[in-house]
């Protein structure tokens, strides 16, 4: 089994490059999303707590929020305020934590 460099995040694509293969594609690459996706809100329903929310190392260790669902970058605290269209309830609060190995 091949490991990536340290500097790579794997990821599935990019909107940036479309050329770039899966395996040359890199989370750091994703544009920004912004108000055309993102919507403010008050409730509990905002990016961090959706299940196509993640957050990796990025360059020097600076997380970089993302949506997997919009291939995106989110900018800091915006995962605290807004959410998409897309928003769905994270699987692990339903499935609960691991649920493959139980």
């Amino acid at each position: 089994m091949g490991s990536l460099p340290a500097s790579r995040t794997r990821s599935y694509g990019s909107r940036q490059n479309p050329s770039l293969s899966r395996d040359e594609a890199t989370i750091e690459e994703w544009p920004y999303l912004d108000e055309e996706v993102l919507l403010r809100t008050r409730s509990r329903k905002v990016c961090m707590t959706c299940h196509w929310f993640r957050h990796h190392a990025g360059p020097n260790c600076i997380p970089l929020l993302t949506c997997q669902l919009h291939q995106g970058l989110l900018a800091q605290g915006e995962h605290l305020t807004s959410r998409c269209q897309g928003w769905t309830d994270d699987m692990t609060g339903k499935r609960g934590w691991a649920p493959e190995v139980a």
